[in-house]
């Protein structure tokens, strides 16, 4: 019997996303935490804190739980109990990614539009403790995570696999849980995006046209507004990452409300279950979209970007030099 397509797609698109995924997300932490993307320490502890929130989900599910698993299940990392850890820690580092993403937002949220409050909410140390809290709060509630598997075989006296209890697809209480964690993941985010990013982009269109009438009729001038420019590069920033994150959750949180509401017997399909298992790992490809959006929109960052290609690249060149000298 041949190999299906679906088949042939999973094992090329694990191995490429974490290819991918992985250095450019190393990149994109390397690149903020030297500090020269011309971003307030504030925005920089969000973006770094996103990045690594990002990295986890890579590890955890995009290699661990899909490639280790899949393609060795043997290893390590296949024995239950570290399966049932790796399952918590998948579902605790998408929680971070996306409570920190809505922090970042809530914050140029306050930065453009409360400017009394703004001096003293937008800053390092409010932007720690608020990563602090959602990593704190993300690890309590995705405990119950560890205890949804169990094992599937067991071979030299070890469990082996994780498989989703019956209990899971059954039980009232952990469909409610399981519908509550992906309304507090995907739908109750995705409001608090729309409401604080229409709120955020009426400010700055009000703001802009007010001030044009006052630069106007006060001097006539007719040059760049730096207050201005500085807004537009933030929101477009902050919509592009909001964008991105509604994108790529909205599709899954779709399919579990349709999986619980129409049944889990009409998804009992193999293939159906291997594509829900590609579109959780969706949330991974914000590691590589993050990357883009700030190409894309910073045009320090761009520049960063260029002189960690260009150095390695520089060494050579001066070591093949020094060699011949």
């Amino acid at each position: 019997m041949g190999v299906s397509l679906l088949d042939q797609i999973i094992s090329i698109y694990y191995p490429v996303l974490a290819a991918v995924g992985v250095p450019v997300n190393l990149v994109t932490i390397v690149i903020l935490s030297r500090g020269k993307c011309g971003l307030s320490k504030c925005i920089t502890r969000y973006l770094l804190g996103m990045a690594a929130a990002d990295h986890m989900v890579l590890i955890t599910e995009v290699i661990i739980r899909a490639i280790v698993e899949l393609y060795f299940p043997l290893s390590f990392f296949t024995i239950t109990p570290v399966c049932s850890v790796n399952l918590a820690l998948v579902f605790t580092a998408t929680t971070i990614s996306v409570w920190l993403t809505v922090g970042f937002t809530f914050d140029r949220f306050v930065a453009i539009c409360c400017q009394k409050l703004k001096t003293k909410y937008c800053t390092e140390r409010t932007a720690s403790v608020v990563i602090g809290t959602v990593i704190v709060l993300s690890c309590l509630i995705n405990v119950p995570w560890y205890f949804t598997v169990e094992s599937v075989y067991i071979t030299d006296n070890k469990p082996i696999g994780c498989a989703l209890r019956q209990s899971f697809l059954s039980s009232p209480s952990w469909i409610s849980f399981e519908l509550l964690y992906f309304t507090v993941i995907a739908c109750l985010p995705l409001v608090l995006f729309l409401l604080v990013n229409s709120l955020t982009a009426r400010y700055i269109l009000v703001s802009g046209r007010v001030r044009r009438l006052l630069r106007g009729s006060n001097s006539g001038e007719n040059g760049k507004d730096a207050e201005m420019d500085s807004r537009r590069k933030s929101i477009v920033l902050l919509f592009s990452i909001s964008g991105s994150f509604i994108a790529l959750w909205s599709t899954m949180f779709v399919y579990v409300v349709a999986e619980r509401v129409l049944g889990a017997e009409y998804f009992a399909d193999g293939n159906l279950q291997a594509i829900s298992f590609m579109l959780q790992c969706k949330g991974a490809l914000s590691t590589c979209t993050n990357t883009c959006i700030y190409v894309l929109t910073q045009r320090m960052f761009r520049e960063q970007l260029r002189n960690m290609v260009k150095y390695p690249m520089n060494f050579i060149v001066k070591l093949i030099i020094s060699l011949k000298h």
